[in-house]
């Protein structure tokens, strides 16, 4: 694994959510992104090498929402780039860990995503980018 890419925070309310931390960052929200497979609009906040992604749910059925429902708004992931997901996910897999995607799907910012399963990191959603 390269470097973390991005944090994913979960949020209830998008645009309030952009506004606080366009705030906080000082810094505004250059990109949102509707990812429609998984009912989620994304907005981003670059930090030097590092993103922040805030996740908002667009229906019920989103991973956010369930989310959110089960453990309120906060740190949803942490997303590191990898050179070759495949390899990464191979390589995961033969050291016995848990993943939630045995083959990558489009994300957001146009990356190739697959996540590793929560209880294999402490509790920690981390999932793997390829740009």
């Amino acid at each position: 694994m390269k470097h973390l890419d991005h944090i994913g925070i979960a949020v209830r309310n998008l645009d309030e959510a952009i506004a606080r931390y366009e705030s906080i960052l000082g810094t505004a929200c250059y990109k949102r992104e509707l990812v429609e497979s998984e009912f989620v609009e994304t907005a981003f906040f670059q930090q030097g090498q590092t993103k922040v992604e805030l996740l908002g749910a667009t229906a019920p059925e989103s991973v956010i929402t369930k989310f959110i429902e089960k453990r309120g708004e906060g740190l949803h992931h942490m997303a590191y780039e990898v050179d070759d997901i495949r390899t990464e996910i191979l390589r995961l897999r033969e050291a016995g860990y848990q993943l939630l995607n045995e083959t990558p799907k489009r994300g957001a910012d146009g990356k190739w995503i697959a996540f590793l399963h929560p209880k294999e990191a402490h509790g920690v959603l981390l999932e793997l980018c390829q740009s």
